[in-house]
């Protein structure tokens, strides 16, 4: 089989197509015919061997996708060969024509969503729900802001947090991602590059500020969440790209707290009750991921270069 095998760490262009033995399942596991995988930011900082998790080399990278149940092995239960499926984690890695997983990462895929938009539940769908819900114990009637709303997990926040009855705020760099953010549910929507947004955001609240704050990028903007927290609010970082400088006072003065998240770490526990969640929703129609480019696996590659952008719009794919 085909797959993006990554023998060094570093630049993206260390990613190529190899032919590689493919997979057999063993007891417990299940082997997935992928018909897209998912492009997520700690695949770029895995593969720069940076990252706190740093596989053995050579492996595949990837942890989402989606396809067709190809082969079980024993004690498989829930899955047969020809179901629809999506994974939110692999045990060898998704970018390739065929992906081994435990049962337990496998998921039911309605008809009605696509392999391209079921490529994009795993990972950004599983760290909206367990920031909001594990980490953040969000309730109906708060009010929470999605600060970097475009992506693949600030659009699964939002449609997570408008489903369960709060009131939502997202924010997006560009007229079109904000755009994208209203269709998907929020209440209120911003520009995070205007000068003023942060106090647009208390005016709307009536000054009191939000109750959570989802945050992707938090060397740039967990300063500014803190004037915008209301008391005993929750700011769930979920993205950083570098350090940042706090005042204390804000935190103290607001009985605030700010919690880190990375969905690796995630119990299998919390990570059983996050996807019973989003597997209701897509089955509901509640939840619907937003492709925002698709690219061949051979472009591996341009892809990691495009999810580092400043510009987030949606999920991006590689089709197999």
């Amino acid at each position: 089989m085909k797959a993006i095998v990554i023998r060094e760490f570093g630049e993206p262009e260390v990613m190529r197509v190899e032919e590689v033995v493919a997979p057999v399942p063993a007891d417990g596991q299940v082997l997935i015919a992928m018909k897209a995988a998912g492009v997520n930011p700690v695949d770029t900082y895995v593969r720069t061997g940076t990252y706190p998790l740093k596989p053995e080399l050579p492996y595949i990278p990837g942890m989402d996708g989606s396809g067709i149940v190809e082969a079980t092995g024993r004690g498989v239960k829930k899955f047969s060969a020809g179901d629809r499926v999506y994974v939110s984690r692999t045990l060898r890695g998704s970018y390739a024509e065929k992906a081994l997983c435990l049962e337990s990462q496998v998921h039911p895929l309605p008809a009605m969503v696509s392999f391209q938009q079921g490529a994009g539940v795993g990972v950004p769908y599983g760290a909206a729900c367990h920031a909001l819900f594990g980490r953040a114990k969000v309730s109906p009637g708060e009010t929470v802001l999605v600060h970097g709303a475009t992506g693949g997990v600030g659009i699964a926040a939002v449609q997570m947090a408008r489903a369960a009855g709060m009131v939502v705020i997202g924010t997006g760099g560009t007229e079109k991602g904000r755009r994208l953010v209203k269709e998907q549910g929020c209440h209120h929507v911003f520009d995070h590059r205007a000068p003023d947004y942060a106090d647009r955001i208390l005016e709307v609240t009536e000054g009191r500020g939000v109750d959570v704050i989802i945050e992707m990028l938090g060397n740039v903007n967990l300063g500014k969440d803190l004037r915008m927290i209301a008391r005993s609010g929750r700011i769930v970082v979920v993205g950083s790209r570098g350090t940042t400088e706090i005042n204390p006072r804000d935190i103290m003065g607001r009985d605030a707290a700010i919690l880190g998240m990375v969905i690796l770490n995630a119990s299998e526990s919390e990570l059983y009750r996050a996807f019973a969640l989003i597997d209701a929703g897509l089955e509901s129609g509640t939840l619907r991921p937003v492709i925002g480019k698709e690219l061949p696996l051979a472009e591996a590659a341009r892809s990691h270069h495009d999810i580092m952008g400043s510009s987030a719009y949606g999920k991006i794919v590689l089709t197999v």
